[in-house]
């Protein structure tokens, strides 16, 4: 298929699974290499000899594998094992030393090196990259000034400096993962030295004796020497998904193909077997082919999908409008450098380049914020995910109970019976035959046993701290039954001669027996399982120790008993068996538990066992606030409708009546309650097969759901009708039968402790402490996550506007530059950066659990309303406050705002290249007055100064130079006088044109006599000269004058306007990142300082703005000049404004959401981002 894909079907009543890239390689490789070798035994067989390249390759010793060839004996033999005792402690020892731990060679990971680089080539790297080229080119082609070349030198360090910073960041981030990772190191049950115990799977070497239990990941290569019922999923190497039967007989002499080993890494998924260990580490089938298959493909997340969806609307943002002004340039005739200048600054002003720093700080954060809550998330950005959640599906056992599971009643002669626990006496009668009967059934119809390695190690633990290996209800018999009487020698006098494993289909285990209460040797049926299978198979009950014919009220009785235990949230066990005819049965009859030949109906009911496990104390309120947060929670469990529904009431899934419950209240059947009113319903897996799309229309609108007695296929069938109704579901279990749900859901959480191998493979989310509260922290980290990077974003892009607008009006008015391209980034990676990264540590509202889930559909990360809020509400208010202080200091210097508009049009104010360097001059009303007009002193701007410039006029000579560089003013010797004649002709000239005396002192000769600031200068023929220039003194006859400026002049005006500019908007993001810090509350009820990374942030950016501005050597390579005091001043109302105006705006949507008010529910629905 098209990229490789391919699909193969899951599990029954699921979707078809899709395999990823390195499944299929694996899956190929599998098939080639068993293809390779059945070729080789083919040849082999017809007596030819392999080709030399077969004989060297390591094929040859994959055909050399005779484990599953020889017989169990042959086996312990050769492998210098014992599959009763397993190897000796110092066997082992010698073994692990020699051949190294089972563990496979780390897969190739990407070097340091290449992470480094590839930050350099995401995408706003890459435009930055561009930008800093355009503006070496730039110098490269004119080198009159050194400030493009600052520029591509900045450009390339915030480069750098980013690229760093992110690398730094999620180099921490995966080693906090990596460390997390090795929390839950693999475990398996090993015989070694005659005990069993759970050990390391790394410390297994060839020869272990290991049990394997349904939900196990085969920890080694084994050849099996018992096997009861063992499927093992095998599409981790083959790519196929339907479970594959294992025997302990050889069935094919391909070892890739015949039953009798289970390999490495594949899944068990039923039954129970014991094998022997034959390959570990590399040297196991899985580690050779991964060898073959390597590589890797992973999925984006929501998060990973948002972020690049906001890359795309930016960048096409930046570029479209880079672009559109590079037209409207060369259309103006600007120059090519200058116009690639503005088209670089207009991509950087767009380009938030903290974004993907931000990101990365927000997800190192949450893995430091998870690790300590005992969570290991697989991939990180799944937390975001979890933040979304609409329903959680969970199981009940170990995920809502604390998964002790205790015996508290027992049922024998029909009547219940109280044990000893911490507050009860027991009220059985030990001695009582059919207790009797119970107990011996309780001790041998079971797997679970002590942990051998526990038990030496601490021989004086008391029963119920001892450590178990097995399931928890299993846990919670043997220590039942170890306190009445040992429990080993027991089995050891009734040993299980056959087994039918318990699993999720049958809900039943059976067992055959050897019984020494016997005389003749004969065998008994054990069964145990749910009390109505189990019920369902018995024609007879155990009363007084003798059988008789159950009669229909004594099943009526019985199931009044369950009733009365699983009310009480009592998981209930029934127990039957039947003494199998010695003749028909005798020691050495071949049982087959497959197809059993064996009768399995027809028992005797003996009677039952209750085991209470209790809610997790944290779990009622974190259910609660679930509900409070918009997230559902059904139960999905296999116990009985009344323990589900009992424990659901404990915990806080069902707190309402369900239709039963209010049929039963009235006296009426349950038909004739009307299912709208309800709100709790408690359905049983039994009627799910039966449900078509209506129906799970109708249970699903439920607010209370709870599902028992499921199987594995109904827990996927109902996580897909949920997702079927648009819900984001996450799942949560621990057994091998919650995995085709944990994997089909949008986020599966296992359980660490009490979770199955199978059920960690299939999860996103494992909860090292099986905490289900710890599923609500993720919640609300999902949703922090998702909170801090849209408030990082807003805060981002609302300076966008004051960095544009600049350009804009440049462009379009040809005013001066306000800002440049230099002092943009300054802003960007200099000021803003850590007040937005200082966002992702800001704590969660108060209100971050009582929001509905995110509508993944609708509330994105960039919407329409958060666009709105940065750059029509808060970005036009800062933009406004930048131009306010940039005319304020033009006024301020002589230029008054009537000036501006046109001014820069033929690019001649604070020119940088030599022939576009002019002498500025402006009508003031009086000296350091207001000025009311301006002009150029450039014939291509004024054509009145054309005819100066074509011939000498009378009164002057004629002007050759316009050009700032050749009319410097010059000093005579001894005086003031300027001594360039062209500059002292143009002085004269202005003043003819404009009829104003200029409004520095002025000299002319007028016979012979030195004359000062007279008018009659003017008239005569001679040269005027500019005296002022040199000294400053100002012409004291002056009323309305004329006043020149210089190239340096207009660029020190330009730098200060511009620097009032920067710092303004430094001012406005003071407001900016704290009305950030909330979306909906009040800052005063958030905290304003309670960020103190985001308080160093305002700090440092206010700092960083002041060391631009007053330090000197900064002054050159960033445009700055010093600023008055006062002219840090304009700025400030603006900052109220912002910070009233997004207060008002939260109170009155507060108003709309809580009171209902209507321009508060419109406020809302158009400026809640």
């Amino acid at each position: 298929m098209a990229g490789g894909d391919d699909v193969t079907p899951a599990a029954a009543g699921g979707q078809p699974r899709r395999l990823s890239h390195n499944e299929l390689e694996m899956a190929r490789q599998y098939s080639e290499t068993s293809a390779r070798i059945d070729t080789a035994i083919e040849k082999k067989k017809a007596g030819k000899k392999p080709t030399a390249a077969e004989a060297t390759s390591d094929l040859k010793k994959e055909m050399e594998m005779w484990e599953h060839k020889v017989s169990v004996e042959e086996l312990e033999r050769k492998l210098n094992t014992n599959v009763a005792n397993g190897l000796s402690k110092e066997d082992h020892k010698t073994r692990l030393e020699r051949d190294g731990p089972n563990l496979l060679s780390p897969p190739k990971v990407k070097p340091w090196w290449y992470k480094l680089l590839m930050q350099f080539l995401n995408f706003f790297a890459l435009l930055l990259q561009v930008a800093s080229i355009m503006s070496f080119v730039g110098y490269a082609l004119d080198q009159s000034s050194p400030d493009n070349l600052y520029l591509g030198i900045v450009l390339y360090v915030v480069v750098i400096i980013t690229a760093l910073f992110t690398f730094m960041q999620e180099f921490k981030s995966e080693k906090t993962m990596e460390k997390f990772a090795n929390f839950l190191p693999p475990q398996t049950v090993a015989r070694r030295g005659g005990m069993a115990s759970q050990v390391e799977a790394s410390s297994l070497v060839v020869g272990d004796v290991i049990e394997v239990k349904l939900g196990d990941k085969i920890p080694a290569d084994i050849r099996l020497v018992e096997n009861a019922k063992l499927k093992v999923d095998n599409s981790s190497l083959t790519g196929e998904s339907e479970p594959q039967k294992r025997t302990v007989e050889c069935t094919d002499e391909n070892p890739l193909e015949t039953k009798n080993l289970a390999f490495f890494g594949t899944l068990a998924v039923d039954g129970t077997a014991v094998g022997v260990v034959v390959n570990t580490g590399d040297r196991t089938v899985f580690g050779r082919i991964a060898g073959l298959a390597a590589g890797s493909d992973a999925q984006a997340t929501t998060l990973q999908l948002e972020i690049h969806r906001f890359v795309i609307i930016i960048s096409a943002v930046a570029i479209t409008l880079g672009l559109i002004f590079l037209v409207i340039g060369f259309v103006k005739g600007t120059d090519i450098i200058d116009n690639l200048i503005f088209v670089i600054g207009i991509i950087v002003a767009n380009v938030p380049e903290g974004l993907l720093a931000t990101v990365t700080v927000s997800l190192t954060l949450t893995a430091k914020r998870m690790a300590k809550k005992n969570v290991l998330v697989k991939k990180l950005e799944c937390v975001e995910t979890l933040g979304s959640t609409t329903t959680i599906c969970s199981d009940k056992t170990g995920t809502l109970t604390q998964n002790r599971m205790t015996i508290v009643h027992a049922v024998t002669d029909m009547q219940i019976h109280t044990t000893k626990t911490a507050t009860q006496e027991s009220s059985f009668d030990f001695d009582s035959p059919t207790f009797q009967n119970l107990f011996l059934l309780a001790c041998v119809c079971a797997k679970a046993k002590f942990d051998a390695t526990d038990l030496a190690e601490n021989p004086n633990k008391s029963i119920d701290d001892r450590q178990v290996n097995g399931d928890a209800s299993e846990a919670g018999i043997l220590k039942f039954t170890e306190k009445l009487s040992p429990v080993m020698p027991i089995r050891e006098k009734n040993p299980q001669v056959a087994t039918i494993p318990f699993n999720s289909a049958n809900k039943f285990m059976v067992t055959i027996n050897k019984d020494s209460t016997r005389s003749d040797g004969g065998l008994r049926l054990c069964m145990k399982g749910a009390p109505e299978r189990v019920l369902d198979r018995c024609s007879n009950i155990m009363i007084d120790g003798a059988a008789r014919e159950m009669t229909e009220t004594d099943k009526a009785t019985i199931n009044e008993r369950l009733q009365t235990l699983m009310e009480g949230g009592e998981r209930v066990l029934g127990f039957a068996q039947l003494a199998l005819d010695v003749e028909a049965y005798p020691a050495t009859f071949e049982f087959d538990t497959e197809n059993p030949n064996f009768p399995v109906e027809g028992l005797t009911f003996v009677g039952l066992l209750a085991l209470l496990d209790p809610p997790r104390e944290s779990v009622p309120s974190s259910i609660k606030t679930c509900q409070t947060a918009g997230v559902q929670v059904i139960m999905v469990t296999g116990d009985h409708p009344a323990t589900a529904k009992s424990i659901a009431k404990q915990v806080n899934i069902i707190h309402d009546p369900t239709a039963e419950d209010v049929a039963k209240e009235r006296g009426v059947a349950v038909s004739d309650v009307d299912p709208t009113t309800v709100k709790a319903i408690v359905v049983p897996g039994s009627q799910i097969r039966d449900l078509d799309e209506s129906d799970w229309d109708r249970v699903l609108a439920h607010e209370q759901i709870v599902f028992a007695r499921t199987s594995p296929q109904q827990k996927l069938i109902i996580v897909e009708n949920c997702q079927r109704l648009a819900k984001i579901v996450a799942v949560t279990g621990d057994g091998v039968n919650d995995s085709p749900a944990l994997k089909r859901a949008n986020i599966g959480v296992a359980m660490g402790i009490a979770g199955s191998d199978v059920s960690k493979e299939a999860a996103d989310m494992i909860l090292l402490d099986d905490n289900f509260s710890s599923i609500v922290s993720g919640i609300e980290e999902g949703r922090l996550i998702f909170d801090n990077l849209k408030k990082s974003i807003a805060y981002t892009l609302s300076s966008n506007i004051p960095e544009i607008s600049p350009f804009l009006a440049f462009i379009l008015t040809g005013i001066p530059q306000p800002l440049t391209t230099v002092l943009i980034l300054c802003i960007d990676l200099g000021t803003d950066m850590l007040p937005a990264i200082s966002l992702a540590y800001e704590k969660a509202e108060s209100d971050i659990m009582l929001r509905e889930p995110r509508n993944a559909a609708v509330d994105r990360l960039v919407t329409r309303r958060l666009i709105s809020f940065s750059y029509l509400q808060i970005g036009v208010t800062q933009a406004a406050a930048g131009f306010m202080v940039y005319l304020i200091v033009f006024q301020d210097y002589g230029i008054a705002t009537s000036l501006l508009p046109g001014l820069d049009d033929d690019r001649l104010y604070a020119a940088k290249a030599d022939e576009s360097k002019r002498w500025l001059y402006t009508h003031l009303v009086r000296p350091r007055g207001e000025s009311v007009e301006r002009e150029w002193f450039d014939q291509g701007s004024d054509s009145r100064l054309r005819p100066f410039f074509t011939s000498a006029q009378p009164l002057f000579i004629q002007q050759t130079e316009q050009q700032f560089g050749r009319l410097l003013p010059g000093k005579e010797d001894n005086t003031d006088r300027p001594n360039n004649a062209q500059f002292n002709n143009m002085v004269k000239i202005i003043q003819s044109i404009t009829n104003l005396e200029p409004c520095l002192e002025y000299q002319c000769d007028i016979a012979g006599v030195s004359q000062t600031n007279n008018p009659s200068c003017y008239t005569q023929d001679g040269p005027v000269f500019l005296t002022g220039i040199n000294n400053l003194q100002p012409n004291t006859n002056a009323g309305q004058c004329f006043e020149l400026w210089s190239r340096e002049q207009q660029s020190k005006v330009l730098r200060r306007a511009q620097t009032a500019f920067f710092i303004s908007i430094i001012q406005v993001q003071w407001a900016d990142v704290l009305i950030c810090k909330t979306r909906y509350l009040s800052l005063f009820q958030q905290g304003f300082f309670s960020n103190l990374v985001l308080n160093t942030g305002l700090l440092e950016e206010t700092l960083l703005g002041a060391l631009l501005v007053y330090v000197p050597f900064l002054h050159g390579p960033f445009g700055t000049q010093p600023l008055r005091v006062v002219h840090w001043l304009p700025a400030l109302p603006f900052v109220v404004i912002i910070f009233t105006y997004d207060e008002t705006r939260k109170f009155l949507l507060r108003l709309g959401k809580t009171k209902g008010n209507k321009f508060g529910m419109w406020l809302y629905d158009n400026t809640y981002w």
